[in-house]
């Protein structure tokens, strides 16, 4: 009877230590927040910004002169031609599409810039905590970002020790 309760408790005990060691590390991080604390943000931040407002004022001057063309062209319209005003209505409508046509090559251009200025810092934050993670034991890092997929973010926060790694 003493070596079956022996047993049990040594199998107990196995399986005890079995299962903690079966565990994974887990712990949470914003990388959101991360990103925008290093200092290479707020350069491309500043860089995409200034391209931005350079291509809306760019559009903005253009609609003004399709604006005034039209004004022109329809107070001029009742002493010119048929064909005249046909032509012109032409031009009028060449000439919007040339601007969507901007507007469109604009909204892609900033996009590639933002991408071309966004992937090394998403690299070297991503970097840093495989960095980090490895360094702590952690087996997953979560992204707390809201909309990140996290529900509950009570474990382990690596922002700190990331924003130390990348000295921030």
């Amino acid at each position: 009877m003493k070596h079956v309760k022996f047993i049990l408790i040594a199998l107990i005990t196995l399986g005890t230590v079995s299962l903690s060691q079966a565990q994974s590390k887990i712990a949470h991080i914003s990388t959101q927040e991360l990103i925008e604390s290093m200092p290479d943000y707020q350069d491309a931040k500043s860089q995409i910004s200034k391209l931005q407002n350079s291509y809306a004022s760019q559009i903005e001057d253009m609609y003004k002169e399709l604006q005034e063309k039209s004004k022109k062209y329809e107070a001029e319209a009742p002493d010119q031609s048929d064909e005249e005003n046909q032509r012109r209505m032409q031009d009028l409508q060449e000439s919007n599409e040339r601007v969507r046509s901007f507007q469109q090559n604009a909204q892609k251009e900033l996009s590639e810039k933002q991408e071309q200025l966004m992937k090394p810092l998403l690299d070297k934050a991503k970097n840093a905590i495989e960095t980090v993670a490895n360094q702590k034991g952690y087996d997953y890092v979560l992204d707390s970002t809201e909309g990140g997929g996290v529900l509950v973010a009570a474990g382990y926060d690596l922002l700190p020790d990331v924003k130390k790694q990348l000295g921030i």
